[in-house]
């Protein structure tokens, strides 16, 4: 490999000057290793620095100090500067990245570097009369924002626990008094879950520690920051928050807040996970089985997998909780490996929602809703609650079709149909959901030009339509990815739903977790036999755990609350077994079934994944990767598949295609890809192709 970062001539030698050290700086590129840089005296690993890779400035991390370079001395670089603005990253900080490249197999840059505030990376911060400091100054120097400000003006209280709850605080209680280890609270929907989490930080606070909660979404997190606020917090600045949404200079002021130990709480959506923290003494990861918590590009991390390892590293406990634990999770809790504590009730004494099922072979509907859904929704109308109606499906319909021809709305960049949206007024545009490509939709057909275009299928905009002209009384809203796209607008529609200002909500997966709706009677679903034959094995799986988190939004503080489910596969265990809230029974069923086909929990899966401008050059790439697999001695053991192309082929105009390995012991499938994936790398060189590794890939 050339070394990009060493190219220049070293400068003349001074005289009488010391000789330089050199140091290995872990650079943010797709290129494996560390690159070495001269300095005329030691920097401690964890210092930023400022280097020339290339013609380009870069942000670097120091990693270590070499007493020799492994490239020629003349052809080592100096620094640039040293950013001194920020003590070293701590030593538990750089073995959680040092793990995390390793058992992901991507370089330490990758790692190092993308998990800092946007600000903390960027070369241009730190030079010019701009810099005024850096970007750590500039923040020191505002460090107030309106939220941090302001104290929320609930004050503490403290809620009686049922005798369920308190069995299992003290369970976890004890989880505390060993320091270490990690306990599954598999807890029905409405069970307290969030109390106890809330208490067992009362008690880490006390301590003088830190708490790190974990969320899978961002629109959880403003429920969830009152609270915590309002019950742990004794000034504002107790609490840090996280998540993609803010902005750069909101992002790194919490950062700082929470890596200096000022705030000593951090909630947060995943990025908040490798955030250093001094004093950290617990971390909970809520909804554990949300597929949020994997990282989808760059570095494909599961936040969930390493706060366990960070638990197991630092030697403190680390709480998973969920009312529909994932099955890997589930196995780990029976085979004892993690304690299980359970809360089967509600923490209200409200009986859990009658979930039925409503077969709809024979029935006949209207705009997707059958006549016992309709009248139920009028019956909770007349009874002044609200209720939801579940699709998980955003837009107005998802595709348009000529009724004349046969066309139908396709992607111009990928293989993929575009989703009808309105935007207000007659204005409508088809987007792919892929790659956000959008184009106004036409208003006759492309092929044949008949004018007769008609919306297949519905989405939630079509929904709120057909609603509104059926029930024009009612108040309806609509919480989706597109009603929720400006700043705070998901916390603003929320709010009118706690303020009893909506009658009918219909959203997607959005509304289906986390949320304490007091108020709502009914959920009815939609559309959910989508996801009971899709091509991953995982499908099932998270279909129960969707429509369990979206059944526990009824009734969670009035009896008598309904769940109606329209499916044409009324006898699927899915849906037999959410009937009777049986997650037991499911899991125990589904985990038998991955046994016998060799899936996961019973067996470790990596993916390797090409992108080219052509399909053949991909499938070329990983065939070849896949021979040289074969012929390695590391190989035993690892079932290698054959290379095929992705299910969604092209996306924004590349092809894409897959090499699935799988083995039984997981240190016989890292093993082969430690020697295997330099090797892929030496393939690709010269060939127009892109590739990835994904370990312990969600989706296949």
């Amino acid at each position: 490999m050339p070394d990009l970062a060493a190219s220049s001539p070293e400068p003349d030698a001074v005289p009488g000057a010391a000789a330089p050290v050199y140091l290995a700086v872990a650079l943010d590129v797709p290129l494996p290793g560390l690159f070495d840089y001269s300095h005329d005296t030691p920097v401690a690993p964890g210092v930023r620095v400022r280097v020339m890779f290339g013609r380009r400035a870069m942000v670097g991390m120091v990693w270590a100090v070499r007493e020799q370079p492994a490239v020629s001395a003349d052809r080592v670089r100096p620094i640039e500067a040293v950013l001194d603005d920020l003590p070293p990253m701590p030593a538990d900080w750089l073995r959680l990245a040092d793990f995390a490249a390793q058992y992901y197999h991507r370089p330490l840059g990758e790692v190092l570097l993308p998990v800092l505030p946007p600000p903390l990376r960027k070369p241009a911060a730190y030079t010019g009369a701009r810099s005024a400091g850096g970007p750590v100054c500039r923040a020191d120097r505002r460090p107030g924002t309106a939220r941090l400000g302001q104290r929320d003006e609930s004050v503490q209280t403290q809620v009686t626990l049922t005798a369920g709850q308190q069995t299992a605080l003290d369970q976890l209680q004890g989880l505390l008094a060993a320091g270490k280890g990690v306990a599954l609270l598999h807890g029905v929907t409405g069970s307290g879950k969030t109390e106890l989490y809330l208490r067992l930080a009362r008690q880490v606070l006390d301590q003088g520690r830190q708490v790190l909660i974990l969320v899978p979404e961002i629109n959880l997190t403003p429920q969830l920051e009152h609270i915590v606020r309002t019950q742990l917090c004794q000034s504002p600045g107790d609490l840090a928050v996280l998540h993609s949404r803010l902005s750069e200079g909101e992002r790194l002021r919490a950062w700082l807040r929470a890596a200096r130990g000022q705030a000593v709480l951090l909630l947060g959506t995943r990025l908040a996970l490798m955030t250093p923290l001094p004093r950290l003494g617990l971390i909970v990861v809520d909804e554990e089985h949300d597929p949020s918590y994997k990282q989808q590009d760059g570095l494909r991390y599961s936040a969930r997998d390493l706060a366990v390892w960070r638990g197991h590293d630092l030697g403190i406990p680390v709480v998973l909780g969920s009312a529909t634990p994932s099955l890997e999770t589930w196995r780990r809790a029976q085979r004892g490996d993690y304690r299980l504590v359970s809360l089967p009730h509600r923490a209200q004494a409200q009986a859990l929602p009658d979930i039925r099922l409503i077969d709809t072979r024979r029935a006949q509907l209207e705009q997707g809703f059958t006549p016992q859904l309709l009248q139920a929704l009028a019956a909770r109308l007349e009874q002044g609650e609200q209720s939801l109606v579940f699709l998980n499906r955003r837009g107005y319909a998802p595709v348009l079709r000529c009724v004349s021809c046969g066309w139908v709305s396709q992607c111009r960049r990928c293989t993929a149909h575009t989703v009808l949206h309105r935007l207000g007024g007659r204005r409508t545009v088809l987007q792919c959901h892929h790659c956000g490509d959008a184009q106004p939709a036409p208003r006759a057909c492309p092929d044949c030009g008949d004018q007769d275009l008609q919306p297949m299928g519905r989405g939630t905009q079509r929904v709120e339509e057909f609603l509104g002209e059926y029930f024009p009384r009612a108040r309806i809203l609509r919480i989706d990815a597109d009603a929720t796209r400006r700043k705070g607008s998901a916390e603003a529609l929320f709010a009118q739903v706690h303020a009893g200002q909506a009658d009918i909500l219909v959203g997607t997966q959005m509304v289906s977790k986390g949320h304490d709706f007091a108020r709502l009677g009914l959920v009815g679903v939609l559309n959910a036999d989508a996801m009971l034959f899709a091509q991953d094995f995982r499908a099932p799986e998270r279909l129960f755990a969707q429509l369990m988190q979206v059944a526990g939004r009824a009734g969670r503080r009035s009896g008598g609350a309904q769940v109606l489910v329209q499916t044409d596969y009324p006898d699927q265990l899915v849906y037999q077994t959410l009937c009777r809230h049986d997650y037991r029974r499911f899991a125990e069923s589904a985990l038998a079934e991955r046994e016998d086909l060799g899936l996961p929990p019973f067996s470790n899966q990596a993916l390797l994944t090409a992108q080219a401008t052509h399909l053949a050059d991909a499938l070329d790439f990983l065939r070849a990767v896949r021979a040289q697999a074969d012929a390695l001695p590391e190989s035993a053991g690892v079932c290698l598949y054959d290379a095929v192309p992705l299910r969604i082929v092209r996306v924004a105009r590349v092809e894409r295609a897959q090499l699935l390995l799988e083995s039984p012991r997981r240190s016989a499938l890292h093993g082969l890809l430690r020697v295997l994936l330099p090797q892929a790398d030496a393939l690709a060189s010269g060939r127009p192709v892109r590739w990835g590794v994904e370990i312990d890939p969600q989706e296949i």
